[in-house]
């Protein structure tokens, strides 16, 4: 199964984006289905079809969801509280009805999250579009299954549960209770849960469409989306230049609007242009009209480990590598990179990520890095320590 990932600034039109993506794609004969996590039914809207908790049908070929983040949240709690009985009573908390429950900040990405997981694994469309959020929030919404993964293997190491025998000894030495064992399943079944929606975002036939208007803002959003999507390995699939005016808009009060569109649709040459309707479109013959480009694939984003033998002074031969990491419109002086153990914390602008080393790079040390035609270059040498030399 393809997934289309898409996303833009506030306001430039996404979800009707996605919605004639999907449509477009239904339309071909693919099996489809279409996310959205909005708490605003937006893309039952576009589509002409009320959607919500349950996926329904929106035309042939195409089904819509809009999972309920309230239902979600409030199983994962009242489960939570089953699981912890022990530890709430001993704390004297009161327990929470199912009634008084609301979502916190954040369960709709959550929510969105683990329905992206669920269809994919239910193997039952040939394509899923998923409606992000804006672009920051779907940004930090990408990165939280690699992240949260990482905060619990730190925070409770799988190989600690093959000590889970000795617990009420260590405990009794240690004078404080030890992790129990629920504690370690539920790290478990979050972990295997995040892992698969990072397996859905990493592979190959995943991509993301990012949609704006061509105009200044647009243009600062598209710049920091791309860096932001390479740094976590996105492959952007294609832009699109959301709301175009017609040529009959070269005159009158539209003038100058049009003058700015065409201008920054000259600075984004792979931009595909959708016109704009002159209304808010609606249903499926407007989804339509607006012609967007169909879904492609791009493969995804290398990060190449190159490099061979180089002779050293003693003449002994030496690998050095070079680790490429791609960041389109990267800019020098915001560029950070620190190596810790075997992982390396790059930061890009405002991004951040924590990557593992590939497995050759590990017995390395770091000799330099550099930025080059949109590339992040890092050098390594083997270390003496870790690495046998031969003559």
């Amino acid at each position: 199964m393809r997934t289309l990932l898409i996303t833009g600034p506030g306001g430039t039109g996404r979800t009707t984006v996605a919605a004639a993506t999907a449509h477009l794609a239904a339309a071909s004969g693919t099996r489809t289905l279409v996310l959205s996590a909005d708490r605003t039914d937006t893309l039952g809207a576009a589509l002409g079809v009320p959607t919500g908790p349950a996926p329904v049908r929106a035309a042939p070929g195409l089904t819509a969801w809009r999972p309920d983040a309230t239902a979600g949240f409030r199983d994962d709690l009242t489960g939570f509280q089953d699981r912890a009985t022990t530890v709430l009573d001993l704390l004297g908390a009161a327990r929470l009805d199912p009634e008084e429950v609301t979502p916190l900040p954040g369960a709709e990405e959550l929510t969105l999250l683990r329905a992206l997981r669920d269809a994919a694994l239910a193997e039952r469309h040939d394509l899923l579009v998923v409606d992000l959020p804006p672009t920051p929030q779907a940004l930090a919404l990408l990165a939280l299954p690699e992240e949260l993964r990482r905060y619990l293997r730190r925070l409770l190491p799988p190989e600690r549960q093959a000590a889970r025998a000795l617990r009420p000894v260590l405990g009794r030495l240690a004078g404080v209770p030890m992790p129990a064992e629920w504690l370690y399943e539920t790290a478990a079944r979050w972990d295997g849960e995040l892992a698969a929606v990072e397996a859905v975002l990493a592979d190959r036939a995943t991509a993301v469409r990012l949609v704006a208007e061509p105009g200044p803002a647009g243009a600062d959003a598209v710049r920091d989306a791309r860096l932001g999507l390479a740094l976590r390995g996105l492959p952007v699939e294609a832009l699109v230049a959301n709301r175009v005016l017609p040529e009959e808009a070269d005159g009158g009060w539209s003038a100058r609007p049009y003058a700015q569109q065409r201008k920054f649709l000259d600075e984004w040459p792979d931009a595909r242009p959708v016109a704009h309707l002159g209304h808010d479109p609606r249903g499926t013959d407007d989804l339509t009209a607006l012609a967007v480009p169909a879904a492609g694939a791009t493969g995804p984003v290398a990060w190449p480990v190159t490099g061979g033998p180089t002779s050293a002074p003693d003449g002994a031969e030496v690998p050095l590598y070079e680790w490429r990491i791609p960041l389109p419109g990267a800019v020098r002086d915001t560029l950070d990179l620190v190596r810790r153990g075997d992982e390396l914390v790059v930061t890009a602008g405002p991004f951040r990520r924590i990557v593992p080393l590939p497995s050759a790079l590990r017995r390395c040390t770091v000799q330099g890095a550099g930025l080059r035609d949109g590339e992040l270059r890092v050098r390594f040498a083997p270390d003496p320590a870790l690495w046998p030399r031969t003559r």
